[in-house]
């Protein structure tokens, strides 16, 4: 017979698998935390310390060897993703998921199993760019077979009006082309769910903001002030500062057992290929910096087409 401890451990199981569940049907997505209020009403993040710069971020970082998660391969994907001064190419947005996602399964089975439903996001978001881009080249084609047809009857062609991104099979380039084409399709529904690039996108972005808190903390905890907290302990304050403020009570319960079984400090060293804090404090940094960038202009596009609340 199964004992008391096993007992504990799979219903641990069965409530954080059916935490993970509501995540992806949409059940826990009142999500409206803003970065503006935990700035205010906690430290700023200083996210450039004293002594980086831009030349600083762009230096390449050394593969780490023997694992699947690559924070240098994470960074690259970070740091191509900002285009221009507003926008933010999806492309390498979801590789940088993918990614992330590597990471979050390192940090024991419980919360792995969170990945698996932010993977489903990011899947959501590549069959909708394949299925356009497909729907893109079949207009493409019987516009050619029209055109020829009308070249060999030597009919006057009609005139042709530009065409925008969403007509070519660029609607899903990037995070405002994506926005516009939904928006002009009429698939974005501001009353009801649905599973539009823009809600899906909405979704990683709140999980987004958790995981920067997360890797800010752990970059910048102070181990000579006193007692270090843990990573369980810097992931648990991240999620109660997110996502944790919109989340029913026995929820935020599920989650929080997700966080005691994480790895130590000396886990996290070895991911990132460091062996001290101040080394890890420095690659770190660069990874919030980059995902800063890439948070900012993702937050600016939604809140301009008032998507932060979308159901």
């Amino acid at each position: 017979m199964m004992g008391v401890k096993g007992r504990a451990a799979l219903a641990i199981f069965f409530i954080v698998f059916f935490f993970c569940s509501l995540w992806l049907y949409g059940g826990l997505d009142r999500w409206d935390y803003c970065l503006k209020v935990y700035i205010q009403e906690k430290e700023s993040l200083t996210l450039h310390r004293n002594g980086t710069s831009e030349e600083d971020d762009m230096t390449p970082m050394e593969m780490c060897p023997g694992q699947k998660f690559q924070v240098a391969v994470l960074l690259m994907h970070l740091q191509a993703a900002p285009v221009s001064t507003n926008d933010v190419l999806l492309k390498p947005y979801l590789a940088s998921w993918d990614e992330l996602i590597k990471f979050i399964d390192t940090l024991g089975p419980m919360v792995g199993l969170i990945s698996q439903e932010i993977e489903s996001k990011t899947s959501i978001i590549r069959e909708l760019a394949k299925k356009e881009e497909a729907e893109s080249k079949t207009q493409e084609s019987e516009g050619f077979a029209e055109d020829n047809q009308a070249s060999e009857s030597s009919l006057p062609l009609p005139e042709l009006s530009p065409v925008s991104d969403a007509t070519v099979g660029r609607a899903y380039t990037s995070v405002r082309s994506m926005i516009k084409a939904e928006l002009d399709q009429g698939l974005v529904d501001f009353t009801q769910q649905t599973t539009s690039g823009c809600r899906t996108l909405l979704r990683l972005h709140r999980a987004l903001l958790w995981l920067q808190l997360f890797l800010h903390s752990l970059a910048n905890e102070d181990l000579e002030a006193g007692r270090a907290r843990s990573p369980a302990e810097l992931c648990r304050e991240a999620y109660r500062l997110t996502l944790a403020q919109h989340h029913l009570w026995w929820v935020r319960k599920a989650a929080e057992l997700a966080f005691v079984a994480m790895p130590d400090r000396a886990f996290f060293y070895r991911l990132v290929c460091v062996e001290t804090q101040a080394e890890a404090t420095a690659i770190l940094s660069r990874v919030v910096r980059a995902i800063q960038k890439v948070y900012d202009r993702t937050q600016v596009a939604l809140e301009e087409h008032g998507m932060l609340e979308l159901p």
